[in-house]
């Protein structure tokens, strides 16, 4: 079984035989991909004495927005309601002007998609605010790769937790082409992207805080954190303003996914510092060169991700526990001392909260131990899980805390 779950296939394919199925014509469905040499050459009969691609700095182009309103029109007119699948917008020109003017017809319904760096949610947020819907489509779940491989569970781990799941790298099936792609997709389109986008100057900066931050999953860190790191062990001079500026950037580019801090007994947020995560673990591999694939740190990020996916907002907790210490009072009793705790997750949908702690291996006592710890020191009455590989059923101890396997979490054998 072959899947395809790219944005331009949920628009042009899933979408589209949808509307066809509650009885809209295809006359009324006007697709256009500027991507597509087909498409663009549609494009040339209309003002011909002016270029259809307007050729851009390092080989790139953009679309004539001139042409394509005019090829619009002439497919469309004012008394019909029309379906506007537009597919890769970053390549027209001046798009935003493009898009807006589209906008003013009352019986056109648009609907565009586009990529990365190149298309940030803050540019949507601040050009077409309060009209319209932003749909994010996130690489495939364990679940939705497992769906295209034809073998067992733990070989599709295997590769799922190397080379991730963008849908156009699950489906290649020689590894060295999955490495090549996404080592060029960190060099030729996020980097890139985001340093033309943003007007970065200083690039070597931006491409070394792409490889700390890549190092880092499931670390709580902060900017100076990361400018401290330059020095000691790059050394090199990064304020840590800089160092947040290019986090931003990145979490704008659907590259990373921030993680803030919350004290669970306090009902707050604490803010810096917090939790980064990759959107797809395969690009996190595929910048450190595939050299650090470390499976406690990626199961961590992929079911950060799987809890995402199904709608949750997610958090890193904090909870504080009174402990002894080796020291004792003038009577010889035990003092005791505060100390902070961490559960990897809290998960909020709604009335729903959970909270998960992440652990690749639990066979010592001492290791369960570790991770109850700090969900013993949450007095609610939310569901405290563990999820481990451990293969084994669902099982719950004295205090009602699962241990699930992460295979059965991924699998929504929860909640």
């Amino acid at each position: 079984m072959t899947i395809s779950a790219g944005k331009s296939y949920l628009l042009n394919e899933l979408f589209y035989r949808n509307l066809l199925g509650t009885g809209v014509r295809s006359f009324n469905v006007i697709k256009f991909a500027f991507d597509s040499d087909e498409d663009i050459d549609l494009l040339d009969a209309y003002y011909p004495e002016e270029a259809t691609k307007i050729h851009q700095k390092g080989g790139s182009f953009l679309v004539n927005a001139k042409k394509f309103r005019a090829y619009i029109k002439d497919k469309t007119n004012d008394a019909d309601e029309f379906y506007i699948f537009l597919d890769e917008i970053q390549f027209l020109e001046g798009f935003v002007g493009t898009l807006n003017s589209l906008l003013r017809h009352k019986n056109w319904d648009i609907y565009v998609t586009g990529s990365n760096s190149r298309f940030l949610s803050s540019d949507i947020a601040t050009e077409f605010n309060g009209r319209g819907s932003i749909v994010h489509v996130l690489p495939l779940s364990f679940s939705e790769y497992m769906e295209g491989f034809d073998g067992e569970k733990q070989a599709a781990w295997r590769e799922y937790a190397e080379t991730g799941g963008i849908p156009i790298v699950s489906l290649m099936k020689d590894k060295e082409e999955k490495v090549t792609y996404l080592k060029s997709l960190c060099e030729e389109t996020y980097l890139k992207d985001i340093i033309m986008h943003n007007s970065v100057r200083k690039t070597s900066e931006l491409s070394d805080t792409f490889d700390v931050i890549a190092s880092c999953i499931g670390t709580l860190i902060n900017p100076m954190k990361i400018s401290n790191t330059f020095t000691s062990v790059l050394k090199k001079q990064i304020s840590d303003d800089t160092v947040a500026k290019y986090i931003d950037y990145f979490e704008n580019a659907f590259v990373i996914s921030k993680s803030e801090r919350y004290d669970i007994k306090g009902r707050k947020y604490i803010g810096s510092p917090y939790k980064l995560y990759f959107e797809d673990i395969g690009v996190r591999n595929a910048r450190l060169n595939f050299r650090q694939i470390e499976e406690a740190h990626i199961m961590e990020n992929v079911i950060y991700n799987e809890l995402r996916y199904r709608g949750y907002n997610v958090d890193t907790g904090n909870v504080y526990a009174n402990e002894k210490t080796d020291r004792t009072g003038a009577s010889g009793q035990p003092i005791y001392a505060q100390k902070k705790l961490e559960v990897d997750f809290i998960a909020t949908l709604g009335e729903r909260k959970y909270y998960i702690q992440s652990a690749l291996s639990m066979s010592e006592p001492e290791k369960i131990s570790q991770e109850k710890k700090s969900l013993n020191c949450i007095d609610d009455s939310f569901k405290k899980i563990i999820v481990t590989k451990n293969g084994l059923n669902v099982s719950k101890d004295e205090k009602g805390i699962e241990i699930i396997d992460l295979f059965d979490f991924l699998d929504g054998e929860w909640g």
